[in-house]
């Protein structure tokens, strides 16, 4: 189900909706890119044209982070869980281990992403990967990196740059990769290569993830979230403002439109 949320497209899909229609693409080799929709992501876009263009054009707009949750709820809409990126990213490592699919890692430096592939195999023997490719290149070898990934053959490929870069990418770059379904991971390859902890799964189902992130690297991401997280709470409340106002406006007109009538 796709829906607008305050000028953004979700979709509210289960994982395992999620995780079908990945597969779906990738058997019929139609393209699907899929996007994870959290917070930072939902404030930085209101000023990044590129990554508005990028989520705008995606085919699934996942709910990544509690807050976007917690945000459409307020305005009516039916969302009844998130789809962590995190989370959808190993769902979806197991599927090309048990389907013979073959992903491609693009992104993070050459020790993790060489043990973040290392750690997927010995989860699944079975998987076997079209090609891996640290972020570290510059703007002259993308066309390099493009043909590595387009004659791999990939099924899948999971992108673990930052935003704004893995955006200006996908929007340069996308239709040359020849690939069915592309994922923005975000730190994902961290985590599966032991380099960074997850939450306990206690935060994760209250979302405090965030919290257990400014724990761990305070200096780094303090600031991040308390911007993005107070920026969201602003644009939540006034539109909120806007709404009650709106309908208090419309009730007042309906009704001074009646005593018109007499």
């Amino acid at each position: 189900m796709r829906e607008n949320f305050l000028g953004c497209p979700i979709n509210i899909l289960t994982m395992s909706e999620t995780v079908a229609l990945a597969e779906d693409a990738m058997r019929s080799r139609n393209t699907l890119q899929h996007v994870a929709l959290n917070v930072a992501k939902f404030v930085n876009m209101r000023r990044d044209p590129v990554l508005a263009s990028d989520i705008m054009a995606s085919d699934l707009v996942g709910i990544d982070g509690m807050g976007i949750v917690w945000g459409a709820r307020c305005f009516g809409l039916p969302v009844k869980t998130r789809v962590s990126g995190i989370d959808l990213f190993l769902e979806l490592l197991a599927v090309c281990a048990n389907r013979h699919y073959r992903p491609f890692f693009l992104g993070g430096t050459r020790d993790v992403i060489r043990d973040a592939a290392a750690k997927a195999l010995k989860e699944h023997p079975n998987i076997c990967f079209a090609g891996l490719r640290d972020g570290y290149f510059t703007p002259e070898q993308e066309p390099e990196v493009v043909n590595q990934i387009r004659d791999s053959g990939a099924d899948c490929l999971f992108i673990g740059m930052p935003t704004p870069r893995k955006e200006r990418f996908l929007a340069t770059h996308r239709d040359r990769l020849n690939v069915p379904f592309i994922m923005g991971v975000g730190g994902s390859f961290d985590v599966l290569a032991d380099k960074v902890r997850r939450a306990p799964a206690g935060m994760q189902a209250l979302g405090l993830e965030w919290l257990y992130r400014i724990f761990q690297e305070p200096r780094r991401m303090w600031w991040r979230y308390a911007k993005t997280n107070t920026i969201f709470a602003g644009i939540l409340l006034r539109e909120l403002i806007y709404r009650k106002w709106m309908a208090g406006y419309a009730s007042m007109k309906t009704a001074a439109e009646r005593c018109c009538r007499y």
